[in-house]
Order: C-alpha cells, then structure tokens, then sequence
C-alpha cells in the first residue's frame, strides 16, 4: 500500500496586527487570503471570495448588545475565530477584529475551494462544485469547522487564514450591503471578489 501524499504547506496565518485594524478595513483585504483547516490530519482550504464587517456600535452585530458569554470571543484579543450557531444549524466562521474590549468581526462569507476537494463533495452532498463553499454556512460545512473552533488562534490553527497567494494579490472588489439581516441593511460592508462564481446570492454585481 503506497503512503498518503504529504499535505501541502500552509502559509503561516496572518499577524494579529493585520486585525488590529478598523473591521471594514479588514473584510476588504480578507478578500483574496486563504483559510485552511486540518483536523485529523485531513486539509481542506480555499480562497475568501467574500465578507462581511460586524461592529458593535450597529444593531446586526451580535455585540451590540453588549459582553454575553456568546459574544465574549468577540471582545477578546484580535486575530481570533468567532465561531457561533446560526438559526440552530450552521456553524459560521468569523475573524475578531479591532483592539480587545471592542466587539467587531468579519464573517468569511464564501470560499473558492482549493485543496481537499473531495472531501468537501463527501460532507456537502450532490451539489455543484461553484456550491460547495457559495455561503457562510455551505464553507464551514464544507471544511468541517464547528463551535467547537470558538475561540482558536486564526495564526496557529486549527483554522488559518494566510496572505493573498500568487495571483491572488491585487483582486478586483465590488462593494455592497450585507444580506440576511434586517438591521443596518444599509451599511456598505460587504466585500465580493468580482465575477467569482463561488460568490454567494444575490450577487452584487
């Protein structure tokens, strides 16, 4: 039996002062980095295709109403994943922005998959491959992230998020406003990577 090819490398995760940074700031150039996940020495990963900013002086962040235990992750140090439930099913991947005390995050709202495919196909089931990652709780799905990822070091893993790689550095980016809240509808704090067919609906362009 031959042995398993080795895993590629994955880009050491991005510095906690890259977070440290107004949110909106952020979920831009979030657009084109690489989030990779291993657990049980399986990889899988793909590239943000889009985000949204949350920040606690908006009524659509959780930490608007203020240190909960659910939003504790929230106002902890930068650089770290929020991973919460969403509606009781999904578990949605978000990275912790701003100074600590501030409550703000950007939720990682599509992927382009990269490696580990096939095991994205086993836990999505028979959708498109444009659909396997095409939304918050489709990605998480996908790499199989869940809450118990609450509070993970976003630079030491199990999750990471890397640099833009090569060809990824300078993307092309269509703002719009955020989509399945009904607060703050009006913020134009979403960030999608510009004719990327991983993008999720409805599309902002």
């Amino acid at each position: 039996m031959l042995p398993a090819p080795p895993l590629p490398s994955v880009s050491p995760g991005l510095h906690a002062g890259f977070y440290d940074r107004p949110v909106v700031e952020v979920a831009e150039d979030l657009i084109g980095c690489t989030v990779a996940f291993t657990r049980a020495g399986e990889l899988t990963s793909g590239v943000i295709v889009e985000t949204e900013a949350y920040h606690d002086s908006e009524p659509a962040c959780h930490a608007f109403a203020g240190l909960t235990p659910r939003t504790e992750t929230l106002f902890g140090p930068p650089g770290r994943a929020y991973v919460y439930r969403s509606y009781g099913v999904h578990a949605l991947l978000n990275a912790v922005c701003e100074p600590e005390g501030v409550g703000a995050a950007v939720l990682i709202r599509a992927l382009e998959p990269l490696w580990g495919i096939e095991a994205m196909r086993e836990r999505r089931g028979s959708v498109r491959d444009a659909d396997l990652c095409s939304g918050p709780g489709k990605l998480t799905q996908a790499l199989g992230i869940w809450l118990s990822e609450n509070g993970g070091d976003l630079r030491r893993g199990p999750i990471t998020i890397g640099p833009r790689a090569d060809g990824w550095v300078q993307p092309s980016i269509v703002v719009g406003t955020r989509v399945g809240i009904t607060k703050a509808v009006e913020l134009p704090w979403r960030f999608c990577m510009a004719g990327n067919r991983h993008v999720s609906s409805p599309r902002p362009w």
